[in-house]
């Protein structure tokens, strides 16, 4: 397999401070254009998914508040939850009904609180230096949304001129974004959040059913308010990041890694992904990636379930790869549970063994420059190893700063030997801190194990 080396993070930072606008890192791109800036607070940022009504037995604001401390020390940054608005009763799935049959784009689930609570979860989220966004679900409502009846115009019809859900999606209705006033005041909804309870952004649900040219709306409007947003699309369409987009989801890659943790397929279907994301993304493209969220873990199984002995391997992977991590509620607890969707179902918290690795690779990617996200970090390089098929090697570089990780990607033993060329120079083990050569021999690596080794 040929040697590939490419950026998917930056060589050249330019800072620009400015009186009325936070500091932000403008980076020298290559790839597809874009004009987004990201906001500085999120080069070396971890996300973490919150499902408000399961985290807790109240499944509350204020009772998850209590638990802010734990993933501050975690080493969590950014925190995103899902939707806290009221949920539609007609048509409703399940006793409790799905986050994402919203009624009221200005309220909050009573359920979880009120606005106060919410508030003061933003307050001290920001007091423990960390960040907050929430979902934002622009492409539907529930059906008993007042926007149904004040302006049926705003939803889309069919060949009979009727209202319909998307796809089985029957405890919603779909939206029509041809209607300028629709885009006026979904616009001005989330100016509202923004000033109203100083939250950080948004994660957009099903965003890429939403038009681009909306989204482009969006951008220049929020940062009219908060010019540091962060916008986050559930979708992977790269025409979104182009003027509006921080992020985006790798949904491709996480399936691609289900396919290998079940032996389906092997290394060379990730070479060809990264391949593909060459050509098809910026460099400065921000991809979310993930071994489980919210939906992974209701509908298609744990990460336990999916990946089976690769889950810790497949977790390594997404936090040292180009792209930000996300961690979902209970995964640090090594949760084998499915959390249903539509009714109460506390997460289990009583064996809290997982938590250490989630909490070393926190740290790893804080501390590693290379590590940091596209926009901020360092470039992707693959290495040779002498089982290509089976081990993913590569190394990340900026500055002085260098990250080499292997990762045997199979159920069976290997032998590894790195080449001298592309690894030169003493780094320490991760993360016993050892001193050692990566290339100086031979090493055994059993399966799914990996290595990393770090430089500054």
């Amino acid at each position: 397999m040929k040697r590939t080396s490419f950026a998917f993070a930056l060589i050249t930072l330019l800072i620009i401070s400015t009186s009325c606008q936070p500091k932000q890192v403008v980076p020298v791109q290559q790839g597809p254009a874009t004009s987004v800036v990201h906001p500085e607070w999120i080069k070396s940022a971890v996300l973490y998914e919150v499902n408000i009504r399961q985290y807790t037995p109240e499944g509350t604001l204020n009772a998850f508040a209590e638990k802010l401390p734990k993933l501050k020390e975690l080493g969590v940054d950014i925190l995103w939850l899902m939707p806290v608005n009221p949920i539609g009763e007609v048509n409703r799935k399940g006793p409790l009904g799905s986050y994402y049959s919203v009624r009221d784009y200005k309220g909050i689930n009573p359920e979880f609180g009120t606005m106060d609570d919410f508030k003061a979860l933003v307050k001290k989220t920001h007091e423990l230096g960390m960040y907050l966004i929430i979902d934002c679900v622009p492409n539907h409502s529930s059906w008993d949304n007042p926007l149904v009846t004040e302006h049926p115009d705003w939803y889309a019809k069919d060949s009979l001129g009727k209202m319909f859900s998307p796809w089985d999606w029957t405890d919603v209705v779909k939206f029509d974004y041809n209607q300028k006033p629709l885009r006026e005041y979904m616009i001005e909804t989330m100016k509202y959040w923004l000033t109203e309870t100083k939250l950080d952004g948004f994660r957009y649900d099903v965003a890429h059913q939403v038009p681009v040219d909306f989204w482009n709306e969006v951008r220049p409007a929020l940062q009219s308010v908060k010019p540091d947003v962060l916008m986050l699309a559930e979708a992977e369409q790269r025409p979104l990041h182009e003027k509006a987009m921080d992020m985006s989801y790798g949904w491709e890659l996480h399936h691609i890694m289900n396919q290998v943790a079940q032996g389906k397929q092997n290394v060379s279907h990730i070479d060809a992904y990264f391949d593909r994301a060459a050509r098809d993304y910026n460099t400065h493209d921000i991809r979310i990636y993930f071994t489980s969220n919210h939906d992974e873990n209701s509908w298609n199984g744990t990460e336990w379930e999916r990946m089976g002995k690769a889950t810790n391997l497949m977790t390594v992977f997404t936090y040292t790869i180009p792209g930000m991590p996300l961690v979902y509620s209970g995964q640090e607890s090594g949760s084998t549970k499915r959390l249903k969707f539509f009714e109460k179902d506390p997460i289990d918290w009583s064996d809290m063994s997982f938590a250490t690795l989630y909490q070393q690779l926190d740290q790893l990617k804080h501390d590693n420059p290379a590590l940091w996200n596209p926009g901020f970090g360092g470039n992707y390089t693959r290495l040779k190893t002498g089982n290509d098929n089976q081990v993913l090697a590569f190394k990340r570089e900026t500055g002085t700063n260098s990250v080499v990780v292997v990762l045997n990607m199979s159920a069976q033993p290997v032998q590894v030997r790195l080449s001298p060329d592309a690894v030169t120079g003493k780094y320490s083990q991760w993360p016993a801190g050892i001193q050692t050569k990566p290339s100086k021999a031979p090493v055994d690596l059993g399966p799914w194990a990996y290595l990393i080794y770090t430089k500054k």
